[in-house]
């Protein structure tokens, strides 16, 4: 008996389920294009997920938190998931992918093959392992989510892989010559402490580590921020052709790391922390990077990334792994610190010879020292929403993705500052009926109420340190008055969510990440919403036939927030009876089109 293949058509195929992926099928699902996300592994998130247990890093720097998709993911972790549990935060990743009618999920397949007409791509096939089936998605767009950049050798899409020559771009921090070295892979660890001593015996084959071991990669527990990253193998071998050779030796390094820690005499308060986890999935850091219309470079960074085509943003150090990983005798990184937030260009996000081909992640056209800041996952999930958002505009006016750059640019801009996109030295565009209507408020606390219809929807530096929301009281209401009957589509509403995490309990890294690294303790605070999110609020309008409610929410848990009207009004009012605990209601945006 034969194996059977499915077929499946699509609008639009993203392969890879990481968080890039993630955000770039649910951005184009929810922009109304039909969407396959094609993803190899039982859960979604990638090196953010349960197997791996890498936690979700981003931009530095105050006003700087990515949002959008990912700000929506990690409120709602923080509402169902405030004890930081693995298997719950892949729930939350699980949840936003099946929440989207447009959005087909095919979990536990893997991408195998590609068919191709000249430059374009015309389907993937993928062998579901759980089904013994192969499954062919035809599509009119795809997306190489992959991190591994499977596409590219499947459709001769171009690419890069290693180091470039400081010779090249002129790159500080690259290397003298070019070869084909990356940054290698982890698998990392979780530890929990209990109140009685427990024993480790270490398996025969575990590495054996050294006093000097220990002396250049010395774990402490004690720390929320550890997360033994730095057991690190594999960038001075092929990144992908020896992955489970790697994984072995990695594997054995990380249960020697812990038998060290428990049975070496060098930590005296090892005795009562327990093993919870290790990963035998390897958390990648590099490998093929595909090749756009534009490669940016260390200086394109250092400059700020001020681009006309600017979609995304990023402001993670330039933090370049030596590929000898755990095994190099001096530093394990180095680390520069850009101007955070820099622009990420859309040119780097669609091939420059497949006509019909996306890429998102770390994956994206950059040489390897840009994509050394660039990589981390809430950059990456900026760049997944741009890229989905970006394959419904070229659906929309049946265009290629360089289409989009060339005749389409502004509305993919506007787009995704509307669905709550930070993209730096852009501004998001007001109706003029928002901007004609009286704007006025029953009880002013602070702020100016005109800040409401700027177009800033979050406080940051590059728009001044003035503050750029409006406070009023709880139970108040702010309210749009137009002259005569208006049509309105739409109202959105930008809340406070706390961007900075401050209104959070526990140590910086406990209010930055949605998820703990390696330290689990009794003292492990529990999480709860930022305070200064509006909880329960109303939304109404004003017809002939008076006030009307649109929205009532009784258990906010979003930033961003839009409700659909298509009728003539006269009035609009949003009222906030009761935050997640603040004493005062800030807003940043309420407008309508």
């Amino acid at each position: 008996m034969a194996l059977t293949t499915q077929k499946i058509r699509a609008d639009f195929c993203v392969v890879g389920g990481g968080l890039s992926g993630l955000c770039a099928a649910v951005a184009a699902a929810r922009h109304g294009i039909d969407t396959v996300l094609m993803h190899e592994r039982p859960m979604l998130g990638g090196n953010a997920s349960s197997e791996i247990r890498m936690w979700v890093c981003g931009a530095q720097g105050e006003g700087n938190r990515e949002t959008g998709l990912i700000e929506e993911l990690q409120l709602s972790n923080l509402h169902y998931n405030p004890y930081k549990i693995y298997s719950l935060w892949d729930a939350q990743m699980y949840a936003l992918a099946k929440a989207e009618p447009h959005l087909t999920l095919l979990l536990n397949t893997s991408c195998m093959d590609a068919e191709t007409d000249g430059n374009r791509i015309v389907s993937v096939t993928g062998w579901q392992m759980t089904t013994q089936r192969f499954i062919c998605v035809e599509a009119d767009l795809f997306a190489d989510c992959s991190g591994d950049s499977i596409l590219a050798p499947l459709t001769g899409a171009d690419f890069r892989i290693g180091r470039e020559a400081v010779a090249e771009f002129g790159e500080e921090l690259a290397v003298e010559e070019a070869d084909s070295k990356t940054m290698g892979m982890s698998c990392l660890l979780q530890g929990r402490k209990l109140d009685h001593p427990v024993e480790f015996i270490a398996p025969a084959w575990a590495k054996k580590l050294t006093a000097e071991d220990l002396k250049r990669r010395r774990p402490h527990l004690e720390r929320s921020s550890e997360n033994f990253w730095y057991l690190e193998l594999g960038g001075d071998r092929d990144s992908i052709g020896d992955s489970e050779v790697v994984r072995d030796e990695l594997v054995a390094l990380a249960y020697g790391m812990w038998d060290a820690f428990k049975n070496s005499g060098e930590f005296p308060d090892a005795a009562n922390w327990q093993l919870d986890f290790l990963g035998f999935l390897p958390g990648k850091r590099e490998s093929r990077r595909m090749l756009g219309d534009v490669l940016m470079t260390q200086n394109d960074i250092m400059a700020g990334g001020k681009f006309e085509d600017t979609v995304a943003f990023g402001g993670w150090p330039l933090d370049d792994h030596d590929p000898r990983g755990f095994n190099n005798p001096g530093k394990a990184n180095r680390s520069v610190q850009p101007g955070s937030p820099y622009g990420i260009p859309y040119r780097t996000m669609y091939s420059r010879n497949m006509e019909n081909l996306f890429f998102a992640g770390r994956n994206i056209s950059m040489t390897h020292v840009a994509m050394s800041s660039s990589r981390v996952m809430a950059t990456c999930s900026v760049i997944g929403q741009a890229v989905g958002t970006a394959a419904a505009i070229a659906r929309k006016y049946e265009t290629s993705p360089r289409g989009v750059y060339e005749s389409h640019l502004d509305e993919l801009q506007q787009t995704l500052m509307y669905d709550d996109c930070f993209l730096p030295w852009c501004r998001r565009t007001v109706s003029e009926a928002a901007l004609a209507a009286e704007l006025s408020c029953d009880d002013a606390v602070s702020g100016d109420i005109l800040n409401l219809r700027s177009g800033i929807d979050r406080n940051n530096a590059i728009y001044g340190e003035g503050e750029q929301g409006f406070t009023m009281g709880i139970g108040a209401s702010v309210e749009y008055h137009m002259d005569e009957p208006t049509e309105v589509s739409r109202v959105r509403v930008i809340f406070d969510s706390d961007l900075d995490r401050i209104t959070l309990p526990g140590d910086k890294c406990e209010r930055t990440h949605s998820m703990r690294g390696a330290s689990l303790t009794p003292e492990s605070p529990v999480m709860c919403m930022p305070k200064t999110l509006a909880k329960v609020y109303s939304l109404e309008i004003e017809t002939e036939n008076g006030w009307e409610g649109v929205l009532f929410e009784t258990e906010n848990l979003r930033r961003l927030v839009t409700a659909p009207v298509c009728r003539k009004v006269t009035g609009i009012r949003l009222a906030v009876m009761e935050t997640w605990g603040a004493d005062d209601v800030h807003i940043m945006s309420f407008d309508f089109e």
